[in-house]
């Protein structure tokens, strides 16, 4: 029989592997020590090889979540081989050019119109942080089918306009595509049919991360770089709003006609979405400072933005009560600290200060998942920490926004 492992020898080991963790991630202070050991919760062996746990107690994995987390979680932590790994398993999951968001619903799923450019980020990412250009040549043709695919129309209307060069994306209307994907009662409660301003954030940029790639193999990129200018054009000269921030939809099917009906309106809603477009590596616009103010004037919080701004129509303050009260207010006003990731890089990108915005999201680190970060909080004060104690994309966009300011 094996000999009893002593419960001194087991906390003897844990406490190694949490040092040789950290300092795998080379962190600059101690709340970015916090951050990467915090990080290491939600990494896991499958059977199939890493994955990521979306949040504890309650989730499983998601392949938007995972991906929206990849660079937090992998890259910045010095795990990039197993991030490798997950990224060449995840694209055997590629059907019709969507991800399988393979959630712990008991069954794979393809039902994401966000998750797949999130996918292609995550591999532009990998490849530009760690000059891995194999693992680029040998995905690339799984990532061109990606965009074949969403060029000529796949899944749930998920499609480019060719009318205008944007992603549209539609379906039945019990169907919820982008990350605000709640429902009640099998109704979407921030139903966002037509074309989200996120994801034509993500579609440009991830047109020209794999426009990027595609060079860096030594191919010709001008089909993709074609899509990207179009797509461009039309994103800064349609989402604009009169109201002084970016649209949410453009091409929403109006309120009082059913889906798919006419005529369309273009949803005005202040929402944090609109981030993206100034963010991301490839963003289709450059920040303007006033409307980076007005817009956080209205959405940020001490623990992040909120999902809508507060005199909004339909606005909750209060993320509580039964599973249909707290997935009314989920996408209504709820804050998301994942969120912040993009507001700092948006922030920086316009010249403006950030410290100011981390310091409720450092402090909250010893208040609720004692050295992690929760998943959500009343939209309304104190902003009470909600959701999961412990969520893998607040955590990752947490450290890898702090990290981008070396």
């Amino acid at each position: 029989d094996a000999l009893p492992i002593s419960a001194t020898a087991v906390v003897e080991a844990a406490r190694r592997r949490h040092r040789a963790m950290v300092a795998a991630a080379k962190p600059e202070d101690a709340v970015e020590a916090t951050l990467a050991l915090a990080a290491d919760a939600f990494v896991v062996r499958t059977a199939t090889g890493p994955d990521v746990v979306a949040g504890y107690p309650w989730f499983g994995a998601w392949s938007r979540d995972t991906m929206i987390s990849y660079e937090g979680l992998f890259l910045c932590t010095g795990r990039a081989d197993e991030g490798r790994e997950l990224l060449r398993a995840y694209a055997g999951t590629l059907s019709a050019g969507m991800l399988a968001n393979t959630a712990d619903t008991g069954r794979v799923e393809h039902n994401t119109v966000d998750g797949t450019l999130w996918f292609l980020h995550a591999v532009n990412r990998h490849v530009t942080v760690t000059g891995d250009t194999d693992l680029g040549d040998e995905l690339l043709p799984a990532l061109h089918g990606v965009v074949e695919a969403h060029v000529a129309g796949t899944r749930y209307g998920i499609g480019v306009d060719p009318a205008d060069g944007l992603l549209t994306q539609g379906g039945p209307p019990d169907v919820a595509l982008t990350w605000m994907d709640a429902r009640v009662y099998g109704v979407p409660v921030t139903p966002r049919t037509g074309k989200p301003v996120e994801v034509n954030a993500l579609w440009i940029n991830g047109l020209a991360g794999l426009a990027e790639l595609t060079e860096l193999a030594g191919r010709d990129a001008g089909t993709l770089w074609a899509l990207h200018s179009r797509a461009t054009a039309s994103f800064r000269d349609r989402f604009p709003a009169p109201a002084g921030w970016l649209h949410d939809v453009l091409d929403a099917p109006a309120p009082a006609y059913p889906l798919g009906g006419a005529p369309h309106h273009d949803d005005d809603l202040l929402r944090p979405n609109q981030l993206l477009a100034w963010s991301l590596p490839y963003a289709p616009l450059e920040p303007d400072e006033a409307t980076l103010r007005r817009v956080a004037e209205a959405l940020v919080t001490p623990l992040g933005p909120r999902s809508l701004a507060p005199d909004s129509p339909g606005f909750v303050g209060r993320h509580r009560g039964g599973p249909a009260e707290r997935d009314s207010a989920y996408h209504q006003g709820t804050v998301w600290p994942w969120l912040t990731g993009p507001l700092l890089d948006a922030y920086r990108r316009a010249g403006l200060p950030t410290d100011d915005l981390l310091v409720g999201l450092e402090g909250h680190l010893a208040e609720v998942g004692l050295g992690s970060v929760s998943e959500t909080a009343d939209g309304a004060a104190p902003h009470t920490a909600t959701g999961c104690p412990f969520q893998a994309w607040s955590v990752a966009e947490l450290l890898r926004a702090r990290r981008a300011r070396r």
